[in-house]
C-alpha cells in the first residue's frame, strides 16, 4: 500500500507568489552576459523578499549552465516550483501555464532581468490595498508607459478623494538609468515619450504614479487569467501590449510606486548595478561589470548607422541560424 495513502500534507499556499520567466538559451552575442543578469535577479529577489511567499520559475528552455544554476536553487529551497519547458513556447505562451500554475491570490510576476530593493513588495502591497479596483503594480516608473492602456487610470484623477498633478515629475536619474540599462540614447528616448506626461496620485496619503509596465509587476491572480489571451499564439516576442489593455479595459487601475523599488538591469550587468548589488550584500565575485564604452576600439566605427544595418543583419541571421 502506498504510504501517503490517508495522509495529508502540511503544506498551505501563501497569499502571495513570486513568478519568475526565464530564458537565456545561449551564452553568446546578445545572452553573452544575461547568465550575470539573471543570478542578480534572482539572488536580490531572494534576499529582499522577506514576507511569506512561494517562489516558482518557469524556465523557457535556457542552457545547461542556466538549469544546472536553477535546479540548484531548487534543491536548497529558494525556488519552490521549477517548471522547465523542453523548448521556447514564446513569452504570453509561457505566462498562460505560469499564472494558472501559481498558488497564491496575488502574483508578482517579473522578467528574469530585474534588481529588486529591500521593501519592494511591501511597497507594491501598500498601493493594491488602498487604492481602488487596482490591475498592476510596478516597482520602476517608465515615462513611455503613459502612452498606452491608460484610460482608466486617467479618469481615476476626476474621483472625490483623489489628488492629481500632471507634467515632468520623475528625477532625471529615472531616466538616464532607464537609457543606459535598456539600450537607449537621449535622442531616440525623447522619440519615445514625445507627447507623454506623468500623472501623480495621492489618495488616502498613498502617492503613485499612473501606468505599469509587464516587464514587472504585482497583480490579483484572478485579473490576469481574465486578462490574458485565450488563444494559443505561436510568437516568441509580443501580445503582452494586448494584456496590458485588457487591464485597462476590464476597469482596473495600472500604477507605479512612487519611489523606485526595483531597477532595470539590461543584458549585462554594468558597473552601476554591480556597485548596487555589492551594496546590498550580495555575492558578486564572479560578476564583472560591462563597459560598452570600452568594449571595442572599433565601437564608434560599428555605430555608423549604414554599418550597424548591415551588420544587424548578419547578426540576426546568424542568430537564426544558431538558435534554429
Amino acid at each position: 500500500m502506498n504510504p501517503a495513502r490517508n495522509r495529508q500534507s502540511g503544506y498551505h499556499p501563501a497569499r502571495i507568489t513570486l513568478a519568475v520567466l526565464t530564458h537565456v538559451p545561449n551564452l553568446a552575442g546578445y545572452f553573452e552576459h544575461r547568465f550575470d543578469v539573471l543570478r542578480l535577479c534572482l539572488e536580490s529577489l531572494i534576499a529582499n523578499t522577506p514576507e511569506p511567499h512561494d517562489l516558482i520559475v518557469f524556465d523557457n528552455a535556457s542552457c545547461p549552465p542556466v538549469i544546472d544554476y536553477l535546479r540548484e536553487l531548487r534543491d536548497e529551497g529558494h525556488i519552490h516550483y521549477l517548471m522547465l519547458s523542453s523548448q521556447n513556447i514564446g513569452k504570453i505562451g509561457a505566462l498562460q501555464i505560469l499564472f494558472r500554475a501559481c498558488p497564491g491570490e496575488i502574483i508578482a510576476y517579473n522578467d528574469d532581468d530585474i534588481f529588486f530593493l529591500p521593501g519592494w513588495l511591501d511597497a507594491h502591497l501598500k498601493i493594491l490595498e488602498t487604492y481602488p479596483k487596482v490591475g498592476m503594480v510596478t516597482g520602476f516608473y517608465i515615462r513611455s508607459h503613459m502612452s498606452y492602456a491608460v484610460e482608466t487610470t486617467r479618469a481615476f484623477a476626476d474621483q472625490a478623494g483623489v489628488q492629481a498633478q500632471e507634467g515632468m515629475l520623475i528625477e532625471r536619474e529615472w531616466e538616464q538609468h532607464y537609457i543606459d540599462n535598456m539600450g537607449r540614447t537621449w535622442e531616440k528616448y525623447e522619440e519615445e515619450i514625445r507627447g507623454c506626461q506623468d500623472l501623480e496620485f495621492t489618495y488616502q496619503g498613498v502617492k503613485t504614479l499612473a501606468s505599469a509596465g509587464h516587464h514587472q509587476f504585482i497583480a490579483p491572480k484572478k485579473v490576469l487569467l481574465e486578462a490574458l489571451p485565450k488563444e494559443w499564439g505561436g510568437q516568441l516576442m509580443g501580445k503582452m501590449l494586448e494584456l496590458d489593455w485588457a487591464i485597462d479595459g476590464m476597469g482596473y487601475l495600472r500604477l507605479s510606486t512612487r519611489e523606485y523599488v526595483t531597477r532595470l538591469l539590461g543584458n549585462a550587468v554594468n558597473e552601476e548595478n554591480l556597485r548596487m548589488a555589492k551594496s546590498h550584500g550580495l555575492d558578486t565575485a564572479s560578476i564583472k561589470a560591462y563597459d560598452d564604452k570600452k568594449a571595442s576600439p572599433l565601437a564608434k566605427f560599428y555605430r555608423i548607422p549604414l554599418v550597424r544595418r548591415v551588420t544587424t543583419a548578419l547578426y540576426n541571421r546568424l542568430h537564426v541560424i544558431v538558435n534554429s
